[in-house]
This record gives structure tokens, sequence and C-alpha cells, in this order.
């Protein structure tokens, strides 16, 4: 049943609002579960979703394991995506809005903030591999014209860099046009991703007569295997690697769920949307790689690098593809989320077009080549490192929806600082504590991986590859213990 907020009042505080952080109105719910299955088909078809699986192999995994853990992790952030999105469809509200009932007013500025920061990352990532595709066509039209000498400081050609600022610009033009232009993307794009995946798999087999010897690879983990014993020791972190992939979107799904017409289209879209999609990914990706090995006598696993092997006309037809598949995902899972939070600092100055310039730019400034250097850099990490930062925000906004408003919210107050969100001068401390004691477990792992120190006790490397789990855990039961300290909480 949906649910709206009463006409705010006067007393509004104008650094709270705007026309894009207000609640959706009944006219705005148009999103059915096909609308919302469709959203998150157009954001699992990318490419750093399809080396996900080339991570887990590397790492010594067969295809069974390395799909299994994909489709494993999923089901698990599945679970925080509905609760969270819950508020959304329930109250119409955006994610940077439902901070402020367990951060503040203005504390809410701090966790919007660090997952728009993350998002800016995520964006870098995802125009790269897009400006990567269009390199490749460029010079496949023109007998590799565009290679040239790497430029000092970048690393990269000149054809590189012009190919990623020209996809960069095309994600400028949709923000400029606003969430519509995104939603109408995403439409259109979802059938054809699926095409896309399906048809990459049957040339794959028809071209190898078979998915050759990968398929049936053993395990490294079996007796007489290189990694022999060690499953558990790979199979955990990358659990929680997978679990991060979309740990950023667990927590501003209210940002698409407000425009979902009931609670049952919200979860059976993203039931449908997410898990088994990805799982399918993941076997799409070790198939055709395997298929790679028997076509080129080599595994290929970059889908980039793949097309410009495949000859004739579909190469272009296919790096197109890879091009759509990359914009839809970029923008729905890399843009909205930070516009919403840069508009949140500062609403009557920034608005949701503003706030995707602003990610836009800082996503330019990240080096995201740099980011995917290898895979373990990206998995161990970029992925693991971030899980542990989204976690325990994820646990503070579970705790305080479900289990201290028992998912029942004050719509006026969310946009006053003089309400019952405004806690002390905007700020809950309750919710500050938690977030730092919930990030602290996993700092010196986290500082080990980067290569910030050489060596840490051995109970934190432990504790860091369950990052995203102890962080939530942990950030959950401090904040509700701290929400009932007389001097912290409410």
């Amino acid at each position: 049943m949906m649910e709206s907020f009463a006409m705010l009042p006067n007393s509004a505080a104008a650094d709270l609002v705007n026309a894009d952080l207000l609640p959706t109105t009944a006219a705005q719910r148009t999103w059915d579960w096909k609308a919302i299955a469709a959203l998150w088909v157009g954001m699992v078809v990318c490419v750093p979703a399809y080396l996900l699986a080339a991570g887990l192999v590397t790492e010594g995994m067969n295809w069974q394991q390395a799909v299994a853990t994909i489709l494993l992790a999923n089901v698990i952030v599945l679970i925080p995506m509905l609760l969270i999105g819950h508020a959304g469809t329930k109250h119409g509200i955006p994610f940077p809005v439902l901070l402020r009932a367990s951060f503040g007013t203005r504390g809410a500025k701090l966790p919007a903030l660090l997952r728009g920061l993350v998002a800016c990352g995520w964006f870098g990532i995802q125009t790269w591999v897009g400006g990567a595709a269009i390199y490749a066509i460029a010079n496949l039209l023109t007998g590799n014209a565009w290679v040239g000498e790497r430029l000092p400081v970048l690393g990269i050609d000149f054809g590189q860099t012009l190919c990623f600022l020209a996809f960069w610009a095309l994600h400028v033009w949709f923000i400029a046009n606003g969430t519509e232009s995104i939603r109408w993307l995403e439409l259109w794009a979802a059938p054809l991703l699926i095409l896309m995946s399906l048809g990459l798999l049957v040339w794959a087999y028809q071209r190898a007569d078979g998915f050759g010897p990968m398929l049936s690879t053993p395990s490294a983990f079996v007796p007489g295997g290189r990694r022999e014993g060690q499953f558990a020791a790979v199979f955990w972190p990358s659990l929680t690697a997978m679990v991060g992939f979309w740990a950023t979107l667990a927590l501003n799904i209210p940002d698409f769920t407000r425009y979902a017409r009931s609670q049952r289209d919200q979860i059976i879209g993203q039931a449908l949307g997410l898990p088994l999609p990805m799982a399918l990914l993941a076997f799409v990706s070790v198939a055709v790689t395997s298929a790679t090995v028997v076509i080129f006598g080599e595994a290929i696993w970059d889908p980039v690098k793949l097309t410009e092997r495949m000859g004739g006309l579909g190469v272009v037809l296919a790096l197109i593809a890879l091009v759509l598949a990359t914009l839809t995902t970029n923008l729905a899972a890399n843009v909205v989320a930070p516009a919403n939070g840069f508009s949140n600092l500062a609403p009557g100055r920034i608005s949701f077009r503003l706030g995707g310039y602003i990610t836009a730019g800082i996503g330019l400034a990240m080096f995201p080549w740099k980011l995917l250097e290898s895979t373990g850099a990206y998995i161990f990490t970029w992925l693991i490192g971030y899980s542990a930062l989204l976690g325990p925000i994820a646990g503070i906004m579970l705790a305080d929806y479900y289990l201290i408003r028992r998912t029942e919210l004050v719509g006026d107050d969310l946009f006053r600082h003089d309400g019952r969100y405004g806690y002390r001068n905007g700020v809950n401390p309750a919710a500050m504590i938690a977030l730092l004691i919930g990030v602290l477990p996993n700092l010196p792992g986290f500082l080990k991986a980067a290569g910030f120190v050489a060596s840490v006790p051995p109970v934190f490397e432990v504790i860091y590859v369950y990052a995203w789990f102890v962080g939530l855990a942990v950030a959950a039961v401090t904040y509700l213990l701290a929400m009932k300290w007389p001097k912290t909480g409410v």
C-alpha cells in the first residue's frame, strides 16, 4: 500500500529541501515490477560484473564454485536491498533524506557523501571501460590509427584519453536531461542487453564446438591442486567482495523504489532482476572465456579485447552493445545516488543535475584505469575496502528503520532541524559513534591490503575477510545500544 507524507510545512528548512529531495507524489509512482527488473538487468549486464567470475577463477575456483559464490553473494545483498528499499516505496523519499532519520538532518550529509564518493569511483571505472570500447571501434575502423605513445602522468595514449572523454561527455548529456532520460534508456536497453549476452554465448559455442576445457577444469583446491586445502581462505573474502559489488545500491535503493507502485512491485522486481541475472552473466563469462581457449589458443576474459578478435561487422556491433551496457549501468548505479547525495549537501544551491555534474567531474579525476590494473587489486582492495565502509552505514539504517522506528517516519520532521530528527544541532551522536566503531575493526586489514602497512595482527586479517558483515553487525548493535543511552540517543 502506497503511503505519502502530508504537505510540507512552512517551517521546512531551506537547507534541507529542493524539488529533487521531496517525497514522490502518487502521480510519480509509475514503476511496476517489470520496470524495476529491467532497471536491474540494465545495471547487471556490464563489464565489471562480467569480470567478477574471472577474478574468482583466477584465484582457483572452478566454474561451478565461481557461479555459486556470485549467486549466494547476490542473494545475501538482496536482503538489505529489499529491506532498505521498503522505506523508499512506503515514504517516497530518496536515500539522503532517509539517512536523516538515523544520522540527523545535518549528520546525514556525511554518509551520503561517503556513498557518493564510492559511486564516483565506480563512475570512473565504468566510463573507462566504455571509453575503451569506443577506442577499440575507432582502431578497427581506421587500422589502428588511434594507437599512440602513452602520455606522461596519465599512462594512456591520446586516443584512449579522447575516447574516455567522449564517453564521459555522453553521460553528461543524459545528466543534463534528467532522471526520465535515464529511465527511458534502461527500459529500452534491458532486452537488448539480454539478447547481446545470449548472442555472445551462442557465438562462442558454435565457434568452439562446445565450451572448451575450462568448464571441465577442476578446482585448484582439490587434493593435489595448486591451492590444495585453501578453499575457505579464498571463498570468504571472495564472498565479501561479491557482496560489496552491489553494496552501494543496497544503501541508495530508495532512490529508485520511491517510484515503485507498491511493495510487491519493488520486491518482485528486485528479486527477479538481481541474483539470477548476475549468476547467468557469471556463467556466460566463464563459458565464453573457456571457448576462447579453443578458438584463439588463450583465455580472453576482457570482453572488449574479445570483441576485437571476433572479426567482421559483428565486432563493431558487439562493441556498440558493450558501450550501451556500460552506459545503462553507469547512469543508474553511479550517477543517481551521488547526484542526490551532493544535492543533499546544499539543497538550495545544488540540484540533482548539478550533483550529477559534480559526480562526473570527480570520476574523471580518479584515474580509474589505475584501479583496474589487476584483478587482485580490483577485488581485494577496491571491492572489500569500500564494503567495509558501507556495511556500517547499512547496519545503522536497518537498525533505526526497523528496530527503533518500526518503519514509521514523521515526514515533515525530515525537512526540519527542530523536529525529532534534529538530535543535537542536527547530528545524532549515536549514529556517528556506531559508524566509527563499525569501521574500526576493518581498518587494519584495509591498510595492509592497500599496502600502507607491511603487516597487522592475524586477527585483523581474519576480520577484514568478512568486512561487510562485520561492519554491518558491529554498527547495528552499537547504534541500538547508543540509542538507549540517555545522553547519546533520542
